[in-house]
């Protein structure tokens, strides 16, 4: 019996594999950080032989209550992602499995592999209303890599898109991946009605360094990218400091950041009632997005999220606040869970990489919706 981390996004620690029935794992912290959440792993070991795990140390993770009622994410190859029942106890996490084959991977949630991360940038460039830019590279010397898509016109609408600011949020990026196959479908007249109005800049993964490491929350030098843009800096947060450079030249006239949840259950959004000089209009406008996507899609809901801030005290080194602030414009960050939309449940695979892909696509519909209002 082997137990394997040692692959791009791989994350775990081996406290004890004396036998199949008794293998304790923890889960070490993100570089220079004390986040610690994302595993991902490979066991090699005899078929058809029951394997028990337990994770410990749990109590001590970042976020605790993402435990309650998770279910482990498991493959044979690495295409389909299953759910494996999980226990937890308020500290250890236990589960069991007989594997079918000698090599099976788990994981938080479904990886976005750095390959696939490159062809998805690379297939949509041969899209002819596509451009593929590198803004800058990261401290490990990773590509900061954006696509344009439609031509910059006076009069179109400015829309940027980010996911993965959290790399070890992998939904985010199945997410990007379904807008962009509605975005740039020439049969879809969503996407080619949208690009007739508005310019998409669109950056799929702001933490390549974190998702190559097996972060959850950080980048190479263990910082959180989503407190840091009031003052990024080349030395600490390039990754925002390149893609607000180019915000900065662009204007932005509507922002989604893509996130996951790790404790609650249900797809919601996160608005900016406490930016300063948050208005009527903008209230309205905000509304007016999520009324469209609760008729789009069962898979959203607006009545379980995050407490709204009061007036005023928004964060604003966080990335929808800072946009909003800067530019007065919708910025949500749109958030998905690591469990389950628990309104629609799926017992066999939880939320999943597929589900994030279509919610993405229906997203695409809420932002048609509302393009002619921001």
């Amino acid at each position: 019996m082997k137990i394997f981390s040692n692959f791009e996004s791989g994350n775990i620690l081996v406290e004890k594999a004396q036998s199949p029935e008794d293998i304790q794992l923890s889960i070490p912290c993100d570089n220079q950080s004390e986040f610690a959440q994302w595993f991902h792993f490979r066991l090699e070991s005899e078929p058809q032989v029951s394997h028990q795990f337990k994770l410990v140390n749990l109590a001590k993770s970042a976020y605790p209550e993402g435990w309650k009622d998770y279910d482990v994410v498991a493959s044979y190859d690495r295409e389909e992602w299953f759910r494996i029942p999980a226990q937890f106890d308020g500290d250890t996490l236990t589960f069991k499995v007989i594997p079918e084959y000698g090599s099976m991977y788990f994981a938080y949630f479904a990886p976005y592999s750095y390959d696939r991360h490159q062809d998805l940038l690379h297939q949509a460039q041969m899209n002819h209303n596509v451009t593929l830019e590198t803004l800058g590279h990261t401290l490990d010397n990773n590509d900061m890599s954006l696509l344009t898509i439609g031509e910059p016109e006076e009069g179109k609408k400015r829309i940027w898109v980010i996911g993965r600011q959290h790399p070890g949020e992998t939904m985010a990026e199945w997410f990007i991946e379904g807008l962009l196959q509605r975005l740039l479908d020439d049969t879809d007249t969503v996407g080619r009605a949208l690009l007739d109005k508005a310019v998409f800049y669109v950056v799929p993964n702001m933490n390549p360094d974190g998702s190559i490491r097996g972060h959850l929350r950080t980048n190479a030098i263990g910082v959180n990218l989503n407190r840091e843009w009031a003052e990024p800096s080349l030395d600490k947060s390039p990754e925002v400091y390149y893609v607000r450079e180019r915000m900065l030249q662009t204007g932005v006239d509507m922002f989604l950041d893509i996130h996951g949840d790790e404790a609650i259950p249900y797809n919601f959004v996160a608005g900016s009632e406490g930016v300063p000089g948050y208005d009527d209009q903008m209230q309205s406008t905000e509304q007016a997005f999520k009324h469209a996507l609760l008729t789009i899609s069962p898979e959203f809901q607006d009545e379980v999220g995050y407490p709204k801030d009061k007036p005023g005290k928004a964060n604003l080194t966080v990335g929808s606040n800072w946009v909003n602030h800067q530019f007065h414009c919708l910025s949500y960050t749109v958030e998905m869970p690591f469990k389950d939309h628990i309104a629609h449940p799926d017992e066999f695979y939880g939320w999943s990489p597929e589900r994030s892909v279509a919610f993405g696509q229906d997203v695409l519909a809420a932002v048609w919706a509302v393009v002619d209002k921001v």
